[in-house]
């Protein structure tokens, strides 16, 4: 018997999705925003105002790029093809339409919609104030403050589609942050520290694979469990060991940074994606590597039955618990080295909770990209970039309330979460134990 013929779509594609039931909610919701976009944006902003933006080509012949925009003209033009989106929306909608071409029309749709909206707010929050945003300084820190989350994504990806729930991504990025930084601090060496982070996150990913699947605890109870212990093991020995060793711990080691030849030389993306350390590098190839694995080969199968249909795949001869228990290691191990990323990267020494809530956004950026890994790295990086915005706002003078800002991630995660995941199916049987 073939694994193939005996387990039920892994991605729980329909055959007939036309027979599925109307979803309003994305077409209101576009509708909404292009609203606000017309009367906060576009009608707040005089016919006469400009918008400033500098644009780093990363060309050392062509340098930096300034663009002077009619503030009123360019918000007009993004608010047109919102509305002109939302119409797309409504349409689709109405007559059950769900892919053009073979792509996904809330897919582009969303994403588009999103690219205006975020260009229409920054747009209008640089008008007429003489001081030119800094576009590319906008991506590299949203990048930069996304990495963490990507690897998180990916390690709940793992673990979720092998049919381990992991609430635990934020013990797992403090646990390889604090490895990461006292071998590091150690050695002085921040190789040795990179080595050291996925073995932390592995460790912790044993611990959630043993009590979730050898005793059947409940996942998400173990998973909380871990948070806390890692929390309050690293800030105890940050208080004692770490403090009171200031001479050897607090000596902090970082990542070198690569150029890549001629792709660091492509304007604008050039020195937002190819000047980085070797985390960045490595984040690109475990997206890569993780989308085709899953989805194109034999152990991506074997994984995915685990969390669909384990008793097809026991059936045909996998050792069910075995594999969720060796992929639940490896998720923990992708984790461990996006808490390198806090430490390693930035050449910081360990603080206490230094991870501060990004495992749960992670959770979050994983459920919104629907247990994909390509899905998972672009609601990272859109949380990232709602991160990022505090900071870019800042420079150019824009007075928004520092705790809206502060509040502006886990918004996005939550309106994200609760209003565009409503036909993303997670695995048939994630966190239900298997007694094979």
């Amino acid at each position: 018997m073939s694994l193939m013929n005996t387990q039920p779509d892994l991605d729980h594609e329909l055959e007939h999705e036309v027979l599925r039931p109307r979803s309003w909610k994305m077409p209101v919701a576009l509708t909404i925003f292009t609203l606000v976009a017309l009367a906060g944006f576009c009608l707040t902003v005089d016919s006469g105002v400009e918008s400033k933006v500098a644009i780093v080509t990363g060309n050392s012949l062509i340098g930096t790029i300034n663009l002077v925009l009619p503030s009123f003209s360019a918000l007009l033009v993004f608010t047109v093809a919102m509305a002109a989106l939302a119409g797309i929306s409504w349409w689709a909608t109405a007559t059950r339409t769900v892919k053009i071409g073979g792509v996904r029309i809330g897919s582009w749709v969303g994403i588009l919609f999103g690219t205006f909206f975020v260009s229409a707010f920054l747009l209008w929050a640089v008008a007429g104030r003489g001081v030119a945003l800094q576009f590319t300084s906008l991506l590299s820190g949203a990048l930069f403050l996304s990495i963490p989350l990507i690897f998180g994504a990916m390690a709940g990806t793992v673990c979720e589609r092998v049919g381990v729930i992991n609430v635990s991504i934020e013990g797992q990025l403090l646990a390889g942050a604090f490895l990461a930084a006292v071998l590091g601090a150690i050695t002085q060496n921040p190789w040795i520290g990179l080595l050291a982070a996925p073995i932390a996150g592995a460790l912790i990913g044993l611990l959630l694979a043993l009590f979730a699947v050898r005793y059947w605890v409940d996942h998400i109870i173990v998973g909380v469990v871990l948070n806390v212990l890692v929390g309050g093991l690293t800030s105890y020995l940050f208080s004692t060991v770490l403090t009171r060793n200031p001479d050897v711990f607090a000596m902090s080691v970082k990542l070198p940074i690569w150029k890549i030849p001629i792709l660091s030389e492509i304007p604008v993306l050039g020195p937002v994606l190819f000047a980085q350390s070797v985390l960045v590098y490595i984040m690109y190839l475990a997206v890569i590597i993780l989308q085709i694995m899953l989805f194109k080969s034999k152990w991506g199968l074997r994984l995915r039955s685990c969390g669909e249909h384990p008793r097809a795949a026991d059936t045909v001869g996998i050792k069910v618990n075995r594999t969720r228990v060796v992929n639940t290691i490896l998720g923990g191990a992708i984790a461990g080295l996006g808490g390198a990323y806090f430490t390693l990267a930035n050449g910081l020494a360990f603080g206490k909770h230094m991870s501060g809530g990004r495992g749960y956004i992670a959770l979050a950026a994983m459920i919104l990209g629907g247990w994909k890994p390509k899905g998972a790295l672009v609601a990272a990086l859109l949380f990232g970039f709602a991160d990022n915005l505090q900071n870019s706002l800042g420079v150019v003078g824009v007075e928004v309330p520092s705790q809206f800002m502060l509040m502006a991630p886990y918004l996005v995660t939550i309106f994200a979460v609760a209003g565009l995941v409503g036909r993303v199916h997670p695995p048939a049987m994630e966190g239900k134990p298997y007694k094979g």
